[in-house]
């Protein structure tokens, strides 16, 4: 009992109370098609947070901020009739794991359970109202099973371009399928950290070193599996236009996509039969190409390069190998590069121009090879001037300003064939010349690349392939799953070999075919996950029909209903994840083309001191020391309290406890302590009618939270059930049936707190099967307003009139008014000044 009055109400009984009682009788499950309660007519909603990968540090009070956003929606969608879909998983391979497992010798899965399971305790801390019932985990062989299944729909298919879809491998009738399919082997450059062991992703790689360790990562050839977005750019492109998705976000993809219109070049190189090919989006400067450029890596330049030029060059590589892309391509960075002693053939004049390699053009971007103009590039010219490299001005900007260095759109001049037409004229004309003459043709490029798919590590999906007379071919459905083999220890192999290769038996498939080794990346699995919650028990398919109809079906073109999480996948994830989705969608297993159909960025939350929240800053704030002190309740109120969902804002336990000091009124304004030290429901809680202005600030209550849930506006929500309780805070008497509305207001916001009241107030039913209220507009409309009452220009009292009032009404009522009267005391009434609902003024 001591420990209750130390806090300002008993949240530390409430909450563990509620979440046994949810958790015992499953409240939140949403019954699918064909299962036992499922209710055909109600509509459905499905709401979704990006799943979170289960670190071993668990939550910090960043994590549960977008956790409680979908709660608040789920809570509130369940109560306005529909059946809610509010699923949680773990997105659970991932590098840290691995090495956890390098150093203490631990297999993955163990460390990886034990991470789920604080996480997830954490999670139902706080009291979220998630359908325990569907939870997945990525690194489970029942989940990635299907993970596998869908790499080999993706790789037993091809794009054709005919019908813009992609088909089965078998509708493809060119004599190699291998060159078509969406999922291909190839030799690539890629960030290789040889501590680490495996190819990182360029997000991974962070000035040069490994984002995970700090190791050195240098650029190396290797064979990998791809996967062809590429084909899809188009596609990934226009059908953003059908999604409610903010504006920025849609921008990230698009320029992540890259869509450029231009020209593909063919220069001769002098005195071979080997060709460079360039994309540029002005073939209206090919005049001014006074150099070419290739990529360290690209594969013509061992072919072109001279003797004398080899050292320099072979050093020149080495270096450019320990840089990123990013690095590479940094505007600030002093240009570099290394004449190769071979020349190309300009041709548009037929000049001879000098090959370069230079580390600014990268490998991945385009052909890996630019032509150099120098008087219309910002780099070119940079990189010409520095190595005495030869300048021709060819586009002529309006008015006087000068030709050398202008990017822009002008007039042609020193080019024969389109000399004097402007910029757009220029191009057509000089394609359809190259076209012609074949030199070259008509292009749309993109900055998109094939999707590097493979990773050498052990905790990871190994791919369903296997190596046979140097040929790859898929696995049988039936031999899926493929789990990955227990390992003596889970160190790099240091040859560059995944660590699978060390499982000697397992790697062998039969006497003459072999297992793929690498395994696939951590985005795999989190591709596909919206997925499998619509049914996630399912053994004999990937979902169910029926369940995937319903729960990802409506009248737009995205599924899921509402998706939230970070801006840290603005890209990446969201661009895999509709890939995968349209493939799946073309070969007719999915009834929808796109994944998400709204999607929300919930912003960050920073430490008290305004920085992000970081161990080596020892700013992070633990969720459960601050439900320790304050409940989760108030935990929830104040991460939806602290301002707009999408902004970034700072931490401040001064405002968890001004939080909690409001949940404590509510409690209060219907309970009360007893002599004994229990509570009990306060004397001023009756079954009465409410008053004229209780029945306006509720309904304007009703109005406010439901308009403000629904443009996600929390905080203001919060806001305005404040303003409630102080309303009713010193009434004589409080109506029971105001409360009751109040409660289902609160509900979502302060689930353990309004559950608890209910049942205190012996309300009948479950609080979470109430209807959401609605307002009656009725008691919205203002027809009375407060008017002051002046004597000779000083206020003396202050009346309620009705706005109907004639200025003679509003006259007769002030001079009726007792005080009035005793203050005017006989004397004449000279003049009535009135301006309309605002104020009379007698003077006398």
């Amino acid at each position: 009992m001591s420990s209750e009055r130390r806090k300002s109400y008993p949240f530390d009984r409430i909450e563990p109370k509620w979440q046994a009682i949810w958790d015992e009788r499953q409240l939140f499950h949403a019954p699918s098609p064909g299962e036992p309660d499922f209710d055909p007519g109600k509509p459905k909603f499905y709401i979704l947070d990006m799943f979170p990968y289960p670190s071993g540090a668990g939550l910090h009070v960043g994590h549960p901020e977008g956790y409680t956003a979908t709660d608040i929606i789920a809570r509130y969608e369940r109560m306005r009739g529909f059946n809610v879909l509010h699923p949680m998983g773990w997105d659970a391979f991932g590098l840290p794991a691995e090495q956890y497992a390098i150093k203490s010798g631990q297999h993955p899965a163990i460390t990886t359970r034990e991470n789920v399971a604080k996480f997830k305790s954490q999670l139902k801390r706080i009291g979220f109202s998630y359908d325990w019932q569907r939870e997945i985990n990525t690194t489970d062989p029942h989940y990635y099973k299907w993970t596998q299944w869908i790499f080999l729909q993706i790789y037993n298919s091809w794009f054709n371009p005919k019908t813009n879809k992609a088909e089965p491998i078998s509708t493809y009738r060119g004599d190699n399928p291998d060159e078509v399919r969406l999922a291909y082997v190839a030799d690539v450059p890629v960030n290789w950290c040889p501590e680490l062991g495996t190819v990182l992703a360029n997000e991974e790689v962070v000035d040069g070193k490994s984002e995970i360790g700090g190791f050195p990562v240098v650029r190396r050839p290797m064979r990998q599996w791809m996967l062809r977005i590429t084909a899809y750019a188009e596609r990934l492109l226009n059908e953003l236009d059908g999604l409610d998705w903010p504006e920025g976000i849609k921008l990230l993809q698009r320029n992540w996509i890259g869509r450029s219109e231009g020209a593909e070049i063919d220069f001769n190189i002098d005195n071979s039969e080997e060709k460079i090919r360039v994309f540029t989006t002005r073939p209206d400067t090919l005049y001014g190409a006074t150099y070419m450029v290739l990529a360290p890596e690209h594969s013509l330049v061992d072919l072109v390069v001279t003797e004398e030029q080899w050292p320099a060059l072979r050093n020149y590589r080495e270096r450019a190998a320990r840089e990123s892309d990013l690095e590479r391509t940094d505007l600030a960075k002093e240009k570099t590069g290394v004449f190769t002693g071979a020349y190309a053939i300009n041709p548009a004049n037929g000049e001879r121009i000098p090959i370069w390699v230079a580390d600014y053009v990268l490998l991945g971007y385009g052909t890996g090879a630019i032509m150099g103009v120098p008087a219309h590039d910002e780099r070119d010219l940079e990189f010409a001037r520095k190595f005495g490299l030869k300048v021709v001005d060819v586009v002529q900007p309006p008015g006087n300003a000068p030709a050398t260095g202008f990017v822009g759109e002008g007039v042609a001049i020193n080019s024969p064939i389109i000399n004097g037409l402007p910029t757009a004229q220029a191009k057509k004309k000089i394609i359809a010349w190259l076209e012609e003459h074949g030199h070259g043709r008509r292009e749309i490029n993109y900055k998109l690349r094939d999707w590097l798919f493979s990773r050498q590590r052990y905790w990871g999906e190994p791919f369903p392939i296997v190596w046979e007379d140097g040929k790859h071919r898929s696995l049988d459905d039936s031999e899926l799953p493929v789990v990955p083999p227990p390992l003596e220890d889970y160190k790099p192999t240091g040859t560059g070999e995944p660590p699978l290769a060390k499982a000697k038996e397992w790697i062998r498939y039969s006497q003459t075919a072999t297992r793929e080794t690498n395994v696939m990346p951590q985005w795999a699995g989190s591709c596909w996950y919206y997925i499998r919650f619509c049914d996630p028990q399912n053994d004999e398919r990937f979902v169910g029909e029926a369940a995937e109809k319903y729960w990802m079906g409506g009248p737009k073109a995205g599924g899921v209903d509402l998706y939230v999480g970070g801006t840290e996948h603005a890209v990446l994830h969201l661009l895999y994840a509709r890939f995968w989705h349209k493939v799946l969608f073309d070969l007719g297993y999915l009834s929808k083309p796109e994944p998400f159909q709204r999607l929300v960025n919930q912003g960050i939350i920073l430490g008290e001191d305004n920085q992000k929240m970081s161990k080596s800053r020892g700013n992070i704030v633990n969720p459960d020391d601050v439900i320790e002190q304050y409940g989760a309740d108030a935990f929830r109120c104040y991460e939806m309290f602290m301002g707009p969902l999408e902004q970034m804002k700072p931490w401040s336990m001064r405002g968890v406890e001004g939080i909690a000091r409001f949940l404590a009124r509510v409690w209060r304004l219907m309970m009360v302590e007893n002599q004994a030290g229990e509570w009990e429901v306060a004397p001023a809680v009756r079954d009465v009618d409410l008053t004229k202005a209780q029945q306006e600030i509720l309904h304007a209550t009703i109005k406010k939270v439901t308009e403000d849930i629904e443009a996600l506006s929390f905080n203001t929500a919060i806001s305005q059930m404040m303003i409630f309780v102080n309303a009713f805070i010193n009434a004589e008497a409080i109506p029971i049936a105001a409360m009751q509305t109040f409660l289902v207001l609160l509900n979502p916001f302060a689930p353990h707190l309004s559950s608890e009241l209910w049942a205190r107030l012996n309300l009948a039913g479950q609080i979470t099967d109430q209807t959401w209220p609605s307002y009656d507009e009725r008691w919205l409309a203002q027809d009375e307003v407060e008017m002051v009452v002046q004597v000779n220009g000083k206020v003396r009292e202050r009346m309620t009139m009705s706005i109907f009032a004639s200025d003679e009404e509003v006259k007769a009522a002030v001079l009726s008014n007792p005080k009035i009267a005793r203050l005017i005391d006989g004397r004449p009434v000279r003049r009535v000044v009135i301006v309309p609902k605002k104020l009379v003024n007698i003077v006398v």
